[in-house]
């Protein structure tokens, strides 16, 4: 009989990572963000193991730029509630884009990920960013096609 081949924490280095970059000009966020998601947790390798980060890095470009379809960006609606009563929260697509522009992108992503630990250390390999700049200049990266 044989045994399934699981990665184990300690196997997995930055050295078997790879670096993906995004433009997300005129991309539609939802499909953009669970294409991140699905690379940030590793599940496009042959190596994905649930318990075990073996994702890789992304580096979005124009992340400020991507589109909502339909009316969604008079409608879209975003909900926090601090748990004591009468504390809902709420804010458009448009207030939020006005805080901070990444902001949209980062929760998408966020919100497609498992609801665990893992997931915290998983987001951290995501670098979203306003414009074309970007802070990973000598990596060697692979373009991320839709």
């Amino acid at each position: 009989m044989q045994n399934t081949w699981m990665a184990k924490k300690e196997e997995v280095t930055d050295k078997d990572r790879d670096w993906y970059i995004v433009d997300a000009k005129g991309k539609p966020l939802g499909r953009l963000a669970s294409r991140i998601a699905t690379i940030l947790q590793g599940k496009h390798k042959p190596t994905y193991t649930p318990h075990v980060d073996t994702g890789d890095f992304v580096v979005v470009l124009n992340a400020s730029d991507v589109k909502l379809t339909g009316n969604k960006p008079e409608q879209k609606m975003y909900y926090s509630h601090s748990d004591y009563l009468g504390n809902l929260h709420k804010k458009s697509y448009g207030e939020l884009l006005e805080e901070d522009s990444l902001i949209p992108i980062k929760e998408a992503v966020r919100r497609m990920m498992p609801k665990n630990k893992l997931a915290d250390r998983m987001m951290k390999k995501f670098n979203p960013y306003i414009g074309e700049d970007h802070d990973h200049g000598s990596r060697d990266f692979k373009e991320l096609d839709f």
